[in-house]
């Protein structure tokens, strides 16, 4: 789908009712991968698509028409995966209804659509928009998606190329993960100097020979604000001086100078130990700025941490044990 340029950004105090852009994502009951077969020709993941079942088919049928129903509304840009579907979604004028509801009824009426899997012949498209146009849901069928919508408002500028570039990537992204398991499979009961860690990535890099911590100091940036930079300069020119020679850095890149260096560190390919600030979760991804350092072996995840998934943000206390840990891994034989 090709974006629209006539799109704003969600305005405050809307209640969801407003102009915006949204990503939403749905996901199979069970994660059952009734929506289509990841097809990876030659193993090449950049050649990576889904072959999309009768249901995927009809279930984009109906997205696609919601704008008959809800003419606020545009598909900018979709992916079918074999357990879920993404979609961004563009309300280009305020709804008379909240688009969480909107979504919540397509949710609903695409429990209609489980016909089309024994007999593809089934209206199942017009079954689906009638449902959502009338809001009558029959309960003679479980519903394909377990969960209600998940549905992001996007708030920033270039936001919204990030967020279609993310969808289009999606099936090369699982590919790379099935063609490269032992990078992407999450490893429990990593013991590293008697303490546990999960970790995902290459976890050879801990058996490099060198390895170096990356922990820029309150009192280098406090210097550099009082006028005195060079301190701060100093230690970020010998962080890329140990990477350039070789050395593993290890860090769990908090500050926005260490973010900075992440950055650099990635873009020269140097490989890394991240100490991630919170466990991972059930289908684990990394993000979009690790997933292709985690797939070329250069980056090692680790959590001290099991999931959380109420932690909106890192403590101080947990900054402080987690570049001890850095430290502490540095520190091996």
């Amino acid at each position: 789908m090709t974006p629209h340029n006539d799109w704003q950004w969600q305005q405050r105090g809307t209640a969801w009712k407003g102009i915006g852009i949204y990503h939403m994502t749905l996901t199979v009951s069970g994660r059952q991968p009734l929506l289509g077969d990841l097809v990876i020709p030659d193993d090449d993941p950049l050649r990576a698509y889904v072959s999309e079942t009768p249901l995927a088919k009809d279930l984009v049928q109906c997205l696609l028409h919601l704008h008959e129903r809800f003419p606020e509304i545009r598909v900018l840009q979709f992916c079918v995966m074999p357990d879920h579907l993404h979609a961004i979604i563009h309300v280009w004028r305020p709804m008379p209804r909240s688009i969480k509801l909107v979504m919540r009824s397509f949710w609903q009426a695409a429990k209609h659509l489980r016909p089309a899997l024994a007999a593809p012949s089934t209206p199942a498209d017009s079954n689906c928009r009638s449902s959502i146009s009338s809001g009558l849901y029959p309960d003679n069928n479980s519903p394909l998606f377990s969960e209600v919508p998940f549905l992001r408002p996007l708030s920033r500028q270039g936001q919204l190329q990030t967020m279609i570039q993310y969808v289009q990537m999606n099936p090369i992204r699982l590919a790379t993960k099935r063609l490269k398991p032992e990078f992407f499979c999450v490893q429990p009961n990593v013991e590293i100097n008697g303490r546990i860690y999960s970790a995902v990535g290459n976890s050879k890099l801990l058996a490099q020979a060198l390895r170096t911590p990356v922990h820029v100091r309150h009192t280098m940036t406090e210097a550099a604000r009082l006028g005195n930079p060079q301190p701060l300069n100093d230690y970020i020119a010998s962080c890329y001086d140990a990477a350039r020679q070789g050395s593993v850095m290890v860090s769990p890149f908090i500050s926005s100078w260490e973010k900075d260096i992440l950055r650099t560190l990635l873009a020269e390919q140097r490989p890394i130990i991240y100490l991630a600030q919170n466990g991972f979760k059930d289908f684990y991804k990394p993000s979009s700025l690790l997933f292709d350092a985690v797939a070329s072996g250069r980056f090692l995840i680790l959590s001290p941490w099991p999931y959380d998934p109420t932690k909106q943000h890192v403590s101080r206390a947990d900054c402080i044990a987690l570049n001890t840990f850095a430290e502490n891994i540095c520190s091996l034989a």
